[in-house]
């Protein structure tokens, strides 16, 4: 079975930790115990119903006041496929946890108040979905139980998030009217909604191609240790770890390293169920080349012909995650795959209003959840590619050199 990342977003008490609640209850993927720790909390609070948000708001913060503060894990399979859930907040305060879950995702759903319509963090969350390049996107119309069902308002919320999506980058769109509590259109369709002729949320989700959404075509291959054993029964063992992030790699193929330059071929690929024909993405592999070269953690494995561009000048879209705000000329720890190096902001060029889609070229400062358009230069040379072709080798993080607290992410757009 293939595995799908999907990431929930939208505004406060829009219904997502209910969803995700709902999906793993309908498709039996919660235990017993499970169930009745959740039963037993939802009395303590004076539900008169089981709360299934909190199989995942599991924090006594998110418990006191009801909202999600941290992204929420939780893994759950069908007979189709398996599935890696990332709960995110809706609180613009925690806009940068959302980046967090959202940015490994597969998909996005953003659930909508169906009372409510579309509000300031549908359109941010929506917004921040397409610039993290997620490929696939839902928009669930959820509480459609307190709207009488109507297809009025669904038709309504529909054409207007249309006509937002219609400003960004949005490769695949689907809309779903759902109840996250009753559990209408979730995992089933539902006879409350005739007016709905498309799949479940569930079926959209088992269905949906994402082996496509893969680059196969630019092997990269960051190398994160070097492996060798020198024991007794594996004297000259010398093996390159790490995870293809694009591409496809296979014994006998022709590679380049960089930053050296060097070329020769793969002599073997190994895991830790014994050596495979070919590698690609996300596997963890081990690489032994033909030619002992000189490699170190870092380092990138591509083909000669087809390589990422060298570079130190990086204009980047940034996610700002800190309150102290980012400032011109600010020194900073960059981590870009498997590489680490010095950073500094050269300039911005402009903050970017995601309600708007406005520039503001006069900002001077990002601050806490802000995402502008920078420009800094690293220390040392980095192997990079436009986040645009390829997320995993066009993203980096940036951290603070004093505290190694991650501070904000970024996507590259252009570099030399």
């Amino acid at each position: 079975m293939d595995l799908l990342r999907f990431a929930t977003a939208g505004s406060v008490d829009d219904g997502k930790s209910t969803l995700i609640g709902r999906l793993l209850y309908d498709s039996k993927s919660i235990f017993s115990d499970q169930l009745a720790a959740v039963e037993a909390a939802s009395a303590a609070k004076g539900d008169d119903y089981v709360n299934l948000a909190l199989l995942t708001d599991g924090l006594r913060a998110e418990r006191e006041q009801g909202i999600t503060i941290d992204v929420a894990y939780r893994y759950f399979a069908t007979p189709r496929r398996k599935f890696i859930i990332a709960d995110t907040p809706g609180h613009i305060q925690y806009t940068r946890n959302m980046v967090t879950g959202a940015s490994t995702a597969d998909l996005a759903i953003v659930l909508v108040d169906a009372r409510k319509g579309l509000v300031e963090q549908s359109r941010r969350h929506a917004f921040i979905a397409t610039l993290l390049r997620v490929p696939h996107l839902v928009l669930a119309v959820n509480k459609m139980d307190l709207v009488d069902f109507s297809a009025q308002v669904y038709e309504q919320i529909r054409d207007e998030f249309v006509s937002f999506a219609a400003k960004l980058n949005v490769p695949d769109l689907a809309v779903i009217p759902i109840s996250a509590l009753l559990g209408d259109n979730i995992v089933t369709r539902s006879p409350n909604t005739p007016w709905y002729d498309g799949p479940s949320l569930l079926h959209h989700l088992e269905n949906l191609h994402v082996a496509s959404d893969r680059n196969l075509i630019d092997t990269r291959f960051p190398v994160q240790y070097v492996i060798r054993p020198q024991s007794a029964q594996h004297p000259d063992y010398r093996g390159y770890a790490g995870t293809v992030a694009s591409g496809v790699l296979k014994p006998g193929d022709e590679i380049m390293v960089l930053p050296s330059g060097f070329t020769t071929t793969i002599s073997a690929i190994d895991t830790p169920d014994g050596p495979v024909p070919e590698a690609f993405p996300p596997m963890a592999v081990t690489i032994r080349l033909t030619d002992e070269l000189d490699i170190s953690r870092g380092d990138m494995i591509c083909r000669p012909h087809n390589a990422p561009t060298p570079a130190q000048n990086i204009d980047a879209m940034l996610c700002w995650m800190t309150e102290r705000p980012l400032q011109p000329r600010q020194k900073l720890l960059l981590k870009h795959t498997t590489r680490s190096a010095r950073a500094m902001i050269k300039d911005i060029h402009y903050r970017l209003d995601v309600n708007t889609l406005h520039r503001d070229e006069t900002a001077t400062h990002l601050g806490l959840n802000d995402i502008g358009r920078i420009q800094l230069r690293t220390m040392q040379p980095l192997m990079v590619d436009p986040y645009q072709r390829n997320r995993a080798t066009g993203g980096f993080i940036l951290l603070d050199e004093t505290t190694n607290t991650t501070i904000a992410a970024g996507m590259i757009t252009s570099a030399s």
